[in-house]
């Protein structure tokens, strides 16, 4: 730790230092006698001056939690030496908001004597944050000296965003020949009947629908969907994002994209990841409780930077967007590079549907005559987006200001549902 002369070290030394120098010119001893107990004080300080000796350890409860939960924080310190007054401050990243305890306090540790502090933290945003960085400052008996430093008790903690509860998905226009969870158009073995058919050789006898036969007086045996699984690409636009305060469209994309990789592996899907904006990050679909920590663990990685490259899908693998894949866009719409290379997906024949975080919300109140028509003109600028987006098959949903989740995937539902009876 780094020692400080205290206010108190000068103010001493000058009256010492005043006391004598009158004294001299003066010519009056008893001004040195006034000087001396100053004189004195600053001896004995300095003869008993020592750096504090302490020991400091930190330790989190759990080192992974959701938007809301709170967290207790424990800071066990053992003096070695006694510090007649310690002041401890444990900064906390934005994101995170101390319910109980104190920070910064101020502490008297005895030789020898042991202290546990206790810190609840509630945790508001998700991220990936690092607690630890201790800020001390110490000050002796005399108040003459301080000895501050840090010390690096650096924890890493995970804030995952809190899913939300989906009842029902997007489905997916083709499935994959792995079994899921998921009912395939086409007819094999599986439990959701499909159809009945004449009985040919080699067909198992469990398969006979004996009703059937009784009434036709031949055999007859039932045919089936099978249960198969979908490839699920979240597609999350990290080009550019509207904010106002503590909120943006990347929070909110961010928890949606959470919600839906965490309710498809649910559903025995194989789910993978493309962050795309000022980099790409990506994840290889597939399936299970480690495919969700991978996702969410990248998504708390994600983050708006700043870049004027051009990209389209072409810089994406291959492997990453598998054929016949369901991909679901979770963007604001507000870069023309993001709308370029979602239409480049649907021109390659991809399964596209995109949840469009509205910008609106976030968007000043227009104040004057040309910022209203400013207002109502990108409005419709946006109107005539989905309109792009919709002649060419791809539902296009507007999902903002306190809509669930589920609402706006029931509205893609409704989309493909229609466009499939104006194609028959």
């Amino acid at each position: 730790m780094r020692r400080t002369a205290a206010p108190k070290l000068g103010a001493y030394a000058g009256l010492a230092a005043l006391g004598l120098l009158a004294s001299l010119v003066l010519g009056r001893p008893e001004l040195a006698v006034l000087a001396a107990p100053f004189a004195l004080l600053l001896f004995v300080g300095l003869a008993a001056a020592r750096e504090p000796q302490f020991l400091v350890s930190l330790a989190l409860d759990r080192d992974r939690a959701v938007e809301g939960d709170e967290l207790l924080i424990t800071i066990d310190l053992e003096a070695r030496s006694p510090v007649e007054r310690l002041e401890l401050h444990v900064p906390l990243p934005d994101g995170l908001e101390i319910v109980d305890g104190a920070s910064p306090l101020t502490l008297h540790l005895g030789y020898g004597e042991e202290r546990t502090i206790e810190l609840r933290v509630r945790c508001n945003r998700w991220g990936a944050y690092i607690i630890g960085e201790l800020t001390l400052r110490a000050h002796d008996r005399l108040d003459l000296f301080g000895y501050q430093g840090t010390l690096d008790r650096r924890t890493p903690l995970k804030v995952y965003p809190r899913a939300e509860q989906l009842r029902s998905l997007i489905a997916p226009l083709e499935t994959q020949v792995h079994t899921g969870n998921q009912v395939a158009r086409a007819k094999g073995e599986g439990i959701e009947f499909a159809d009945l058919r004449r009985f040919e050789p080699g067909d198992s006898l469990r398969r006979i629908n004996w009703r059937a036969t009784a009434r036709r007086g031949e055999m007859w045996v039932n045919q089936s969907h099978p249960e198969r699984n979908t490839d699920v690409i979240v597609f999350l636009d990290t080009f550019v994002e509207a904010r106002e305060g503590t909120e943006s469209t990347l929070d909110v994309a961010v928890r949606a994209a959470a919600s839906l990789a965490h309710r498809y592996l649910e559903r025995k899907d194989r789910v993978g990841l493309v962050s795309f904006g000022g980099y790409l990050n990506w994840l290889l679909p597939s399936s299970g409780l480690v495919q969700l920590y991978r996702i969410v663990d990248s998504l708390l990685d994600t983050e708006i930077i700043l870049s004027y490259a051009w990209k389209d899908v072409d810089v994406i693998p291959t492997r990453t967007l598998p054929p016949k894949a369901l991909v679901i866009a979770v963007t604001p719409l507000l870069d023309e590079r993001a709308v370029t290379t979602l239409l480049d997906l649907r021109a390659r024949g991809f399964d596209l549907a995109v949840i469009e975080v509205s910008p609106v919300a976030f968007a000043s109140a227009a104040e004057g005559e040309r910022e209203e028509l400013a207002y109502r003109l990108w409005q419709l600028k946006r109107e005539a987006l989905r309109g792009r987006y919709q002649r060419v098959g791809v539902p296009v949903v507007e999902w903002g200001d306190g809509m669930p989740l589920e609402a706006a995937l029931a509205e893609v539902g409704a989309f493909r549902r229609q466009a499939r009876y104006a194609r028959a």
